[in-house]
């Protein structure tokens, strides 16, 4: 497929003209979005957006059919050819907006709802449970829109999107949302982008005996955190497994009962903590993960951890050359270093579960471990080594893989950035953003957003494994506050 863009002359146009992207021809899958595509690996991308007031259906179908249709991914269906391989290709088709937008009737819970919301917390959160635990429609464009009229502790309205993972990763739903969207302050505008950077290229000003031996230095501890990262991506394919605390990998896990819910953060609390520490943002929310993990266990197990715990998350890192979130139309365009679709890879980090007498060595210890691990090309290699076999050995192989490295896994951890400033979808306001990802064999799999100066922290969990999540994100936010505290008494 060639897509073809044209760049908007006003920014209210933008959605239009930079998602008019036309298909020239079918294009296939890519490696990555056939992998989502398997049975055992049917992941779909849910999206919990709370809105400010109630949202109709002629101002979602008005908004969608300037916005949303008029990208290629949303209005093409996924056929086999017929090639030995039965290859899936993208086929563009005709959208009707009616199979694609779900109303819910909340019925007698709406009125309940209205005096008290929690009422609401509870349907949104049985429902959107529901949808974890079934499958899109594929004879048509592979993704639909939930609206749920009732209200809730943060919002008037609740909408879920689901769609396919095979349409795109996080990174390029958020770039799709921001040309979605305008600011609330001013509606005929394109919210901004947040400040993206371009991943540093080492280019030394002069050259040396000195600046000679430094680079050989650095090429030799990417070398070897490299052949550290590639053991253990083997080791955990072949034996290597977490301690099964939690359930981790049982058979049939991606198929038993899933929950997800979330809570708000401040993100003000979360960058004191950043800077008494000298890390960044992931590495404060992934020790307080670790924090909370330790804490719910010891509960669990009547605050005697067992001996010699093996808990690991698979550390999900975009791989763009450009990070962050980035123009839509930029993004669509042919050789973009900051191409749509499902280009990210991933670390092996083990979570120092345990009692800490200092809280924050929790996020000392992830901060030293992501360290090493940003200072290899495992990330790159993940996502290229799939790809390549893929391409050499079919589809089936890297299923098998993937699997193996999934199942051995505790849990799976990703962030990303959203908006900097209010924004409004189909005329309302948008509360937040929630998103998750369902078909996961992780037992415990962790999101974390942020929009303005929230975090939003999103929890999906294996019900067997997990059957008290509210308690695990209270945890969560009791370890923040603890790390809040001992950061302000150090400085």
């Amino acid at each position: 497929m060639r897509l073809s863009v044209k760049i908007p002359n006003s920014p209210s146009s933008a959605m239009a003209a930079a998602a008019a992207a036309e298909l020239e021809e079918e294009e296939p899958l890519s490696p990555v979005s056939m992998l989502f595509r398997q049975p055992q690996f049917n992941y779909n991308i849910i999206y919990i957006l709370g809105f400010g007031k109630i949202l109709t259906i002629k101002e979602i179908k008005a908004c969608l059919e300037v916005t949303l249709l008029r990208h290629p991914r949303f209005s093409s269906i996924q056929l086999a050819d017929n090639s030995w391989r039965q290859k899936l290709r993208w086929v563009p088709t005709k959208v009707n907006l009616d199979e694609h937008i779900v109303l819910a009737d909340p019925g007698p819970k709406a009125a309940a709802a209205a005096s008290d919301p929690t009422v609401g917390d509870l349907y949104v959160e049985n429902y959107t449970a529901g949808l974890c635990n079934s499958s899109l429609d594929y004879s048509r464009p592979p993704w639909e829109l939930h609206i749920l009229a009732i209200r809730t502790s943060e919002a008037a309205c609740v909408a879920i999107f689901r769609l396919t993972h095979s349409i795109g990763d996080g990174i390029s739903l958020m770039s799709l949302l921001h040309a979605c969207t305008r600011r609330t302050s001013d509606p005929e505008s394109l919210p901004s982008l947040p400040k993206t950077r371009r991943r540093p290229i080492a280019v030394a000003a002069s050259f040396g005996p000195f600046t000679f031996l430094c680079w050989i230095w650095t090429f030799l501890i990417y070398v070897w955190n490299t052949l550290v990262e590639v053991t253990l991506f083997v080791s955990t394919t072949i034996y290597l497994k977490d301690t099964k605390i939690l359930n981790t990998g049982k058979e049939g896990i991606e198929h038993r009962p899933r929950r997800i819910v979330h809570r708000t953060l401040c993100l003000d609390d979360i960058i004191a903590i950043k800077n008494a520490i000298g890390c960044t943002i992931n590495d404060v929310l992934v020790g307080a993960t670790s924090a909370a993990l330790s804490r719910y266990l010891r509960r669990k197990y009547g605050g005697l951890l067992p001996k010699h715990l093996r808990i690991r998350t698979a550390l999900i890192v975009n791989i763009r050359r450009i990070s962050g979130i980035n123009d839509l139309a930029d993004m669509m365009k042919e050789g973009s270093e900051a191409k749509w679709g499902n280009r990210f890879g991933y670390f092996l980090l083990r979570l120092p579960v345990m009692k800490c007498e200092d809280p924050l060595e929790y996020v000392r210890n992830v901060a030293a471990s992501t360290e090493k691990k940003k200072k290899s090309w495992a990330a790159i290699l993940s996502y290229k080594s799939f790809v390549l076999i893929s391409k050499c050995l079919g589809t089936k192989v890297v299923t098998v893989l993937f699997d193996r490295i999934t199942s051995n896994v505790t849990l799976s951890f990703s962030n990303i950035i959203g908006p900097v400033e209010e924004v409004s979808f189909c005329g309302s306001p948008l509360i937040y953003l929630a998103p998750s990802v369902s078909g996961h064999r992780e037992p415990l799999t962790m999101q974390v957003q942020s929009y303005l100066n929230k975090i939003k922290v999103v929890v999906q969990v294996d019900e067997q494994a997990i059957p008290d999540p509210h308690r695990f994100l209270d945890d969560i936010t009791d370890s923040l506050q603890i790390m809040k505290d001992a950061a302000a008494s150090a400085t």
